[in-house]
């Protein structure tokens, strides 16, 4: 990946924005757009990693609260998911994320009607500055040659074991162990896989 190395922009970018200075590319990384950073806030340090090798195609949105931590393996392809993390979401080397996949590792809304009226009535980015992050937020780990299809949605606190298969528009409220096909709502497990 070549980027202006003083304003970290991108070439071919139909977007004018910049990589924000906590993001480290590493090793032929492609970022097809700095618009994926558009919803970023992390202060962390880093605040995304893209492992050599990994690509993050159009439709990919990091929404990155600020204390924050995405780490992306190894020649892993997230192709249009959104990222939503509070406290860490990694995603393994060779991992495929396809599109429309939602990773959140929070909520960021009380579950209590009252508590969610009382936040959604104060916090307000043009107005005060301020934006909805949860101090409840769980990790979502993601291991090595995971396949995620489309449109599903990973819930915080969630742990995908290495070599596994999220069939398609599934939610996974719950850790899937390594080398098994998990599909459905609420997912769950459909066949084990040979490990290789």
């Amino acid at each position: 990946m070549s980027l202006a190395a003083a304003k970290r922009t991108l070439a071919w970018d139909w977007y004018d924005g910049t990589i924000p200075e906590n993001v480290d590319l590493q090793g032929e990384a492609y970022l097809e757009t700095t618009y994926s950073f558009l919803h970023y806030r992390s202060e962390a340090a880093p605040g995304v990693r893209i492992g050599h090798g990994a690509t993050v195609y159009l439709g990919t949105m990091f929404d990155v609260g600020e204390r924050g931590r995405v780490d992306i393996g190894r020649f892993a392809l997230i192709n249009g998911a959104w990222i939503i993390c509070d406290a860490r979401v990694e995603i393994g080397d060779y991992a495929l994320l396809s599109w429309n996949v939602v990773l959140m590792d929070t909520y960021r809304l009380p579950v209590k009607p009252e508590e969610r009226r009382r936040l959604l009535k104060t916090a307000n980015p043009l107005r005060n500055g301020t934006h909805l992050r949860s101090e409840r937020a769980r990790p979502i780990r993601i291991g090595r040659n995971v396949w995620v299809g489309f449109d599903c949605c990973i819930l915080p606190g969630v742990t995908i074991g290495e070599g596994s298969i999220i069939g398609a528009r599934s939610v996974v409220i719950q850790d899937v162990p390594s080398y098994t096909i998990a599909a459905g709502n609420p997912a769950r497990i459909i066949r084990r896989l040979k490990e290789k």
